[in-house]
């Protein structure tokens, strides 16, 4: 192997122990061990390189550095295993029941990448796909904050909504010693959502529109969905698989439109018109690192637009849970007026959520 194909390596290598490290920081030691391991065996030019170069993860330099090949081999990986067709790795994977062992696990994990090497790459060809239910416990004090402040019925529209589970954020259950919102019988329940000073709870809206959009949506009825939201989860995350097949259970009792569509061209129709009697909050969760800086502009635009047609009668806010200066920031403007505010610090996956009083 040459310098090139080094190198190559080596920055393959890079982007998977930069995944390692976000994932102890997330509270997955398992997912940790393995990548660390995967990066080593990338670096023997073993089969975890094999699979990778094939995928083209080296053409994605600056994927590598967001998770992307990282998490999609992971998810490949992890789809085996739910299937049925990884049984000695899946002794170590709780999502089935397995006992986490990292140091045991490692070498399960390069022999079902070695023997599946051939069609793991078309399986990484799937986008990451989480649709992360957690993440609604951070965007409940947003909606809550909207609807306390305007006294409107909520009109929500989201970007990037996947299979639209965070649609459905109304119909869960939030506990924790902080304080709890919901519905108690609901058996969708998101534990420990909140930390620090309780966030203002007291406030129970009522969502008469619901709808989203994503370049390749999920439908939340559909076994393969399911398959997919799942080998997605961190295996060894046993409280986001609970909720997420919860939330896969509720969601076919609860419409929401989702479009086949691009975020900013979805915007743009949706929002052409100021719609009366109702708060219109735009939302999204992690993201903006897909749209990059020309489409975070562009949408920039289209909401800039919007809020120059926004009423006290029919007002429009901007509801997000996207990186901070701690992990993730819940951060909302609402207009007429351009108000901002850093509503609380959270997690990518969500809970906990800490309140800081909308300042």
């Amino acid at each position: 192997m040459g310098a090139a194909g080094s190198e190559a390596r080596a920055t393959v290598a890079a982007g998977l122990r930069w995944q390692a490290e976000w994932c102890e920081r997330l509270g997955s030691p398992l997912y940790e061990a393995l990548l660390v391991h995967a990066a080593q065996d990338v670096e023997r030019g073993g089969p975890a390189w094999a699979v990778l170069d094939e995928a083209g993860a080296v053409a994605q330099a600056d994927a590598l550095m967001k998770g992307g090949p990282a998490l999609q081999m992971m998810g490949a990986v992890h789809r085996l295993v739910l299937e049925g067709r990884a049984p000695e790795l899946a002794r170590f994977y709780p999502s089935v029941d397995g006992t986490p062992d990292p140091a045991a696990a490692a070498a399960a994990f390069i022999e079902t990448i070695d023997e599946h090497r051939a069609e793991l790459p078309q399986l990484m060809a799937r986008p990451i796909q989480t649709n992360e239910v957690g993440r609604s416990a951070a965007l409940l004090v947003g909606f809550l904050a909207v609807a306390r402040d305007t006294g409107l019925p909520l009109r929500v529209l989201e970007i990037g909504t996947s299979a639209g589970l965070n649609l459905r954020w109304d119909h869960y259950r939030y506990t924790s010693a902080t304080g709890s919102w919901g519905d108690p019988d609901s058996p969708v329940e998101i534990a420990g959502a909140f930390t620090g000073e309780r966030p203002p709870l007291d406030v129970d809206p009522e969502v008469v529109e619901r709808a989203g959009c994503d370049p390749a949506p999920l439908d939340p009825a559909s076994e393969d969905t399911r398959l997919t939201l799942l080998s997605f989860t961190w295996p060894d995350q046993q409280r986001r698989f609970a909720q997420l097949r919860a939330a896969l259970e509720l969601a076919p009792s609860v419409p929401a439109e989702v479009d086949r569509a691009a975020a900013v061209e979805w915007l743009t129709d949706r929002l052409s018109e100021p719609r009366p009697d109702v708060a219109t909050v735009v939302f999204h969760s992690v993201v903006l690192p897909y749209l990059g800086p020309e489409g975070i502009a562009e949408l920039w635009q289209v909401l800039e637009a919007a809020a120059a047609r926004a009423r006290p009668d029919a007002p429009l806010a901007w509801l997000s849970l996207e990186a901070g200066e701690n992990l993730a920031a819940v951060r909302l403007m609402t207009w007429p007026g351009g108000e901002a505010r850093l509503l609380a610090n959270a997690s990518f996956h969500g809970p906990p959520v800490e309140w800081r009083g909308g300042g």
